[in-house]
This record gives C-alpha cells, structure tokens and sequence, in this order.
C-alpha cells in the first residue's frame, strides 16, 4: 500500500460504517467511459457536496490492491453488468490536491507533488527503468508497456490550485501544462483505463475552448446523467427523515431547493447528515469558507446586480447566461459571471431550461442575508431587519402600522425596484415580509379561486398562525383590494390548508406616495 499509489479502500470503508446514502450507481457511468475517448471526466460540484465521498467510493471500487467485494455487495453497483468486470482491477492513483496547497502555497506546489508522486509509484514498480530527466507521464508510460497495467487516476480537488494561483502566474502556468501533459498527450490513452477528476470549478476556459477538451464535464450547470449523484434526492431524504425521527418539512425548508439538471428536488448531503446527526436544522453553510468570496462578487453590483440579489431575496428567479464565464473565481466581468460562479459555489439553485437561477433554501438564504450586511447596501439591509417587526403589526391587525412599514420599506427600496404597477409592489412586499419564510410558504400569485392572488402565505407545519391572503392595488384603495379577495374567493383554495386567515388588502397612493392598509379576519361567510 502506498501513499499516493494503491492506498487501499480505508476511507470507503469508514463511511459505511456511518449512515451512509447509495451514491454506487455513479460507478456505472464511469465504468461505461473506461478505455473509450470518454474515460477523461471532470465532476464539479459546489463543496459540501460529496465530492471527496465519491472519490473514496472510486478509489476502493478501482483498486486492486484490495478486495471491497463486501463494501458493494448490499449497493446498486453490485447488480449492474459491468460490476465484476472492473471490480479491483486496475492500479489506482489518488491525489488530492488541496493537501498539497495548504503546505505549499508559496513554492512550487506541482514539482513537489509530482515528485512525490513518482517516488511512490517506483516504490509500487521497483523494477521499472529510470532515466534521468523522466517526469511522471515517462513512468507511467514505461510501466504500462512493460507490465501491462492499465492506471485510474482520481484527482480529488483538481481545482484548489486554480482557486490559490491568478491565471498567468508561473504556478498556473505550471499546472496547466502538467494537466495536458498527463491527459492530453499521445500516451494518455496507453496509460489510463480511466480519469476522475472533481472539485468546484469546471475546467478553465480559454476564449471558449475548455484547457483539456478531451475531458467529459459535469457540473452544477451541466450534470447530464450524473444529476442525481450530486445531492440526496427527496426520496432519499424521506427515507431518513423517517429513520430519524425529524421532519421532512424542516429538512427542506432548510436544505432543499436546488435544481441540478433533470433532477428538480436535491438536498445538501452535508447538511443534511449534520442535521440528523443533531437531531435539529441549524445552518452550516457558513463553515464552508466561500462566504468572503460571496461578498466580494454581489458587491461589484455589474450591471444590476443588485436588483437580482433583491429579487431572489424576495424569492424570485434572475435570468443568466452561464456559457461566457471562463471558470475561473479570479476572472469575473459581468453580471452573468457573477452569478454563474454563485451556482457553482452552491449559493444559487440553476434552472437549465428556463436558463434562470434562484436562492435555493433558508440555509443558504441566511447566508445570502450576511453577504448583504456584509456590503454597503444599508437601505437592503435595514428593511430585512425590519421584516419581522411588519410581520408582527400584520398578525396583530395593526392596518397602520403595516401600512408605514411598508412605506418605509418603498423609500428604502425605490431606487432598487421600479415602482409602478401591482407587480413591483409584490416584490417589495416579498421583501418586507421577509421574515416571514421562517414560518410560511410563501407563493407570489398563487392560483386561487376565480384568480390569482397577490401575495398568500400559508404556515408551515406546525406553526400555529394564520395564513395571509394579500391582495395589491396600485392607485386605488385598500378597501377595493379587500373585495377583490371575497369576489374572486382567494380565501377557498388557502382554505384546504387552514382556516385561520387573514385578509390584507394593501394600495399605493402615486400621489401621496403612501400606502394604506385594510386587514380582516377572514370568517368563512363571504367565501
């Protein structure tokens, strides 16, 4: 066993010794590129989301120095066809880079891991012949024309260089060439049965062009068919939610929502297990150290920014293009750039039909929320410190204290959303009521009755307030508003849900610029 070369099934065996969730069937889809132009793959997934799992999974399935018959027999690999035929067959490398940077940030962190890397391999080959000047890429080709041996090479965050080094500098520089020297060359294919590659960020760009177009990518924007190994699914989470005794509906308040190719319902693993584990959700999003860089994009503020990251405060989606950002944290140009590296760092959920993104869960909201405190955007912030305190007045039926939070809230935000129609009231109201997702599901005209309501928020389980029924007008009245909720009978669809509600009617004055406020409990007799 070595070092770097055949280390064993160790660190997969440790995880099956804890609760662990069946990610096995990612073993297909990399078995079914071996030996093929496909056998190079590149997975990027943000942190705290398996990454590392599924390299120990790989490591102790490809090895042949053991035998982890035992630790697949009970997973979904172990009845796919292809499960004896490369089941510890194969020497396997395995390299995880963020060790390497951690130590070596200031000197040449390629020479010494490749150094490393060749010692412990000719420890593995000692009969291999040695030539002076041979690099890596040499050994291995010497060992695969005389033995045979086909290598599995798993670099576990192959990007933690890039994420350290600037593009242009000597590290970067270095590293780039080593990648294409391994995996570019003309005896890469004599070399490897297979590449993995994983980290956060895909493979650097230049202009358009990926640095190693020979790899197969999978990203938080393109999964393709390895959506499903990228989270828990629901499914997986009902699961344990029920073996644990929590409620699923905490465990998706607080870590679901993310969208990852065809998969529309994925949960952050990390959190989740944490969850379990403590019996209660909390937030652990902070502990996974990109919060700074969070800050530093939504604070450039390219080209409206702003007013994306109000919206998705609010609840909403932000359109993106994701195809021009390069991949790289230490090049950011645009508004698109800045929110497609979110997505990759996990803070943004990404519709890829609807080519639009989205705060994903309140873990990452809170998170979300410290950013903003974190930037000069003091208007933002204060009406979200204010959120609870109108969520308050509406609950007591103070229509007038509703009515000049809201006000306040409208002189904050005015010169981030336009104000002139029921719609861009309704994203000032998300805000206001931002408090609110705490406790409600909150749903922006929700379909109800003869049409749809403005704003309704319906309590989460096990939360023993009334839902809201809120209904705007712009330039009217809120009386108008109140019977425009009893006309098209809002009230019958939120019904199903609860019967304690409330009816808020809200307008905007264009003249006074002020709103007034009507608030009813609802009695089930207009409906």
């Amino acid at each position: 066993m070595g070092i770097y070369i055949n280390t064993g099934n160790e660190g997969f065996r440790s995880a099956r010794k804890s609760e662990y969730v069946d990610k096995s069937g990612l073993i297909a889809v990399v078995n079914n590129t071996l030996f093929s132009e496909a056998r190079f793959t590149c997975v990027s997934r943000c942190r705290r989301f398996g990454k590392s799992m599924a390299a120990k999974m790989l490591c102790a399935y490809y090895d042949k120095s053991c035998n982890s018959r035992e630790l697949f027999a009970d997973l979904e690999i172990a009845s796919h066809p292809s499960f004896e035929e490369h089941l510890n067959k194969y020497p396997v490398i395995y390299l995880d880079l963020s060790e390497f940077v951690m130590r070596f940030h200031e000197i040449d962190v390629v020479d010494i891991f490749d150094k490393r890397l060749r010692e412990d391999v000719l420890r593995a080959y000692p009969d291999t012949e040695r030539l002076e000047g041979d690099d890596l890429m040499d050994i291995l080709t010497r060992i695969a024309e005389s033995t045979g041996d086909r290598f599995f090479f798993i670099i576990d965050e192959w990007d933690a260089i890039c994420r350290e080094h600037k593009p242009g500098t000597r590290t970067m520089d270095r590293y780039l060439d080593w990648l294409r020297r391994m995996f570019k060359g003309m005896n890469a294919a004599r070399v490897f049965a297979g590449v993995y590659m994983t980290g956060i960020l895909p493979i650097k760009k230049y202009q358009t062009q990926s640095a190693l177009n020979n790899f197969r990518e999978y990203s938080m924007v393109q999964p393709r068919r390895m959506a499903s190994y990228f989270g828990f699914t629901k499914e997986e989470v009902l699961a344990l939610a029920e073996k644990y005794g929590m409620d699923f509906d905490d465990l998706a308040k607080w870590y679901d929502g993310y969208q990852i190719g065809d998969e529309l319902s994925m949960f952050n693993p990390n959190s989740v297990m944490q969850a379990l584990e403590d019996g209660t959700c909390d937030s652990y999003w902070a502990r996974t150290g990109a919060f700074d860089s969070v800050s530093e994009y939504i604070s450039m503020n390219f080209e409206g920014l702003k007013d994306d990251i109000v919206a998705m405060l609010a609840g909403g989606w932000a359109k993106v293009n994701t195809t021009k950002f390069q991949n790289d944290m230490a090049i950011i140009r645009s508004r698109d750039d800045a929110l497609t590296v979110l997505i990759h760092l996990g803070y943004l959920s990404f519709d890829r039909r609807k080519q639009e993104c989205r705060i994903p869960n309140r873990e990452v909201g809170m998170e979300m929320e410290n950013a903003v405190e974190n930037t000069n955007w003091t208007n933002v912030v204060e009406t979200l410190q204010k959120s609870e305190q109108l969520l308050r007045a509406t609950l007591e039926g103070d229509a007038e204290a509703v009515a000049r939070g809201i006000d306040v809230a409208h002189d904050e935000e005015t010169s981030i959303l336009s104000y002139n129609n029921e719609n861009s009231m309704a994203c000032v109201l998300s805000i206001a009521y931002y408090y609110a997702k705490n406790d409600y599901i909150i749903h922006r005209e929700l379909a109800s009755g003869k049409g749809f309501a403005d704003l309704v928020l319906i309590p989460r389980k096990n939360v023993d307030s009334p839902a809201l029924v809120v209904e705007l007008k712009y330039d009217k009245d809120a009386d108008t508003a109140i019977s425009q909720i009893k006309r098209k009978k809002y009230p019958a669809k939120v019904a199903q849900y609860t019967d304690n509600l409330l009816l808020v009617g809200i307008n905007y004055d264009k003249e006074t610029k002020t709103h007034s406020c009507v608030i009813e409990r609802w009695s089930g007799m207009t409906s």
